[in-house]
């Protein structure tokens, strides 16, 4: 389960990049209550999606030429220069070269060999999101890629990930675990193969947020422009879960989890 004490290769932020800051800002705090703090003038539009204070996610505006709305999933890594040369012997493709971002902490972005964007972020100052695995938060991140097996060895050539099958429904899924600890404990995300051929289907991180009701949640997202992808359902020993995309097309999940998790 997501948690606060980072680890290596914990999805330690999650950022969004938008093409519209402040329609943003007005749909994902109607559809998740999140209210905004600017990250300063001197940020470029940067800032923080916040509940009761405690910083969640981040939203800025798009930066890269051709760059599509997305969320963008950061892990957290001890030494981004050696990350970024494991990015590299691995087959995966440099986008930003690491940064000292104001003494907050190393930032560096990444694609991997199937075409999935990622960032990491080595703590300064700031050592990453303030809340997690609550309500509106993050619970899960999910990778969804044409080859399970060859994405989770690239990266657990950069974060020792371990993996764990799991039957689903038309499909293995593989739960993802840090290094360190029990592996369930250690869980954090997982991995899901695509078919191909559906349409805006590609490899990507997809970021759940826990929701109290998805149905409501999914029902307030349709009125505030965002379209949905996945209608809700339940999934047996998961929870119940929808996809959704905002008003410009970024994707994201609501799960609300079985009590048994």
């Amino acid at each position: 389960m997501l948690g606060t004490d980072f680890t290596t290769g914990s999805p330690n932020w999650l950022d969004l990049g938008s093409p519209d800051t402040d329609a943003a800002v007005a749909f994902y705090g109607a559809v998740l209550g999140w209210e905004f703090a600017s990250a300063g003038p001197e940020a470029g539009g940067y800032g923080f999606f916040q509940v009761g204070g405690k910083t969640v996610a981040a939203l800025g505006p798009l930066t890269e030429e051709g760059a599509t709305p997305a969320w963008m999933q950061h892990f957290m890594t001890s030494d981004v220069q050696a990350t970024t040369a494991a990015v590299r012997d691995g087959g995966g493709t440099v986008r930003m070269e690491p940064m000292d971002v104001m003494g907050e902490g190393w930032l560096a972005q990444y694609t991997d060999p199937q075409g999935a964007e990622f960032a990491v972020w080595q703590p300064g100052k700031t050592s990453g999101l303030q809340l997690t695995s609550a309500e509106n938060a993050l619970l899960w991140t999910e990778l969804h890629v044409p080859e399970p097996v060859a994405a989770i060895a690239f990266y657990a050539g950069l974060f020792g990930w371990r993996s764990a099958e799991m039957p689903a429904p038309g499909m293995t899924y593989r739960v993802l675990s840090t290094a360190d600890g029990d592996q369930q404990d250690a869980s954090f995300g997982g991995v899901a193969p695509f078919r191909g051929g559906g349409e805006g289907e590609r490899a990507r991180w997809v970021p759940y947020f826990m929701a109290a009701d998805v149905d409501a949640t999914v029902a307030v997202a349709r009125a505030n422009g965002g379209s949905v992808l996945m209608p809700a359902t339940d999934l047996p020993e998961v929870g119940r879960i929808a996809w959704l995309a905002d008003p410009a097309g970024a994707v994201f999940a609501l799960l609300k989890p079985d009590p048994q998790m």
